[in-house]
C-alpha cells in the first residue's frame, strides 16, 4: 500500500479573550471546514510544512507551539489504487498576516479562510482526525 505523509497546523489566535482557530473552505466543498494541512516537500520536517502550509492557506503566519498528534487514515484515490496516510499536526499562534489574503495560486485550492471560535471548532470541522485535533488544541488553551 502505498504512504502519504502530510503536515497542518491548528492556528489560534485570542480574540477579546476568546480563543479562534483559522479554517478553510476547499474550493468546490460548499458546506467543508477544514483545518490547512499539505504534502511534506523534500527535505522540510513536519513542522515547517505545518508552518507553511498554514501561511499559504491562510495567510497569516503562525509560530510552531508544540505537536498535537497524528491523524491516520486510509483512502482510495481515482483508479482504486488504496493509500495509508498520516496527516501530523501541530499548534500554532497568529502573528503576522490578514486571514483569507492568500497566494492567487492558493485559490486553486482554497475558496475562503476564516476563524472560528475553537470551543466549537470539534464541532464545526468536517472531518473527524481535524475535531480531535481542535479539541486537545482547546484543551491545552484552558490548561
Amino acid at each position: 500500500m502505498l504512504r502519504e505523509f502530510s503536515a497542518g497546523g491548528v492556528l489560534v489566535r485570542v480574540v477579546r479573550g476568546r480563543p479562534m482557530v483559522a479554517a478553510i473552505r476547499p474550493q468546490g466543498k460548499r458546506d467543508t471546514w477544514a483545518l490547512p494541512k499539505g504534502n511534506i516537500d523534500e527535505g522540510e520536517t513536519p513542522a515547517e510544512t505545518a508552518v507553511r502550509e498554514v501561511r499559504e492557506e491562510t495567510g497569516v503566519e503562525g509560530r510552531l507551539v508544540e505537536k498535537l498528534g497524528d491523524v491516520k487514515y486510509v483512502y482510495t484515490r481515482r483508479g482504486g489504487e488504496r493509500v495509508f496516510k498520516v496527516v501530523s499536526f501541530f499548534l500554532l499562534r497568529a502573528g503576522r498576516g490578514r486571514l483569507g489574503e492568500i497566494d492567487e495560486a492558493m485559490r486553486v485550492e482554497v475558496a475562503e479562510a476564516r476563524w472560528l471560535p475553537l470551543e466549537e471548532a470539534p464541532r464545526l470541522l468536517s472531518y473527524g482526525g481535524e475535531r480531535e485535533m481542535a479539541a486537545k488544541a482547546w484543551e491545552k488553551m484552558q490548561a
